[in-house]
């Protein structure tokens, strides 16, 4: 069986920095794999929350994320989708524990979720990334492709 993998950009492209998903979404080569979508949401959270809605064997959320190491810096981890706070589900920004919620309320289920992130440098007012952030997109394309068949692979073996 084909997994069917969600890969989503999000972030301002008028914050600096914020900007990094959308950025690395754009240079991602389109999958051949007719299971994986990818979609720069932007600050879309409404859209992202009722695009999960359909079946998704994982989400793989690409996002500038602070304080986690020096600006420009790639993490990889596994995001928790349970929220302990009552987040608010706000059509105009992106925030991933809103969006969960949101999924939630709507009556779908998150399915796992990988975060691909990149320590901000600035998220000041202005388009374009920081050097530093500038400098990681090409390593988060890769990355991002390691993850997503890395995915596939595993639901492929179950």
């Amino acid at each position: 069986m084909t997994a069917k993998v969600l890969v989503a950009g999000i972030g301002n492209i008028f914050l600096g920095d914020d900007g990094f998903g959308p950025e690395v979404v754009r240079r991602l080569p389109q999958h051949p794999e007719s299971a994986v979508r990818v979609v720069d949401y932007g600050i879309r959270s409404l859209h992202l929350a009722y695009d999960l809605l359909d079946p998704w064997d994982a989400l793989v959320l690409i996002d500038a994320v602070p304080n986690r190491g020096t600006p420009g810096s790639l993490v990889v981890f596994h995001a928790e989708s349970e929220v302990t706070s009552a987040a608010q589900l706000d059509a105009h920004a992106m925030n991933p524990d809103a969006v969960f919620a949101g999924v939630r309320a709507l009556g779908g289920t998150v399915p796992p979720t990988v975060v691909v992130g990149c320590q901000v440098e600035s998220v000041a007012e202005g388009i374009g990334l920081s050097g530093p952030v500038a400098a990681a997109v090409d390593v988060a394309v890769d990355t991002v492709d390691r993850v997503v068949a890395d995915l596939l692979n595993i639901r492929q073996e179950v």
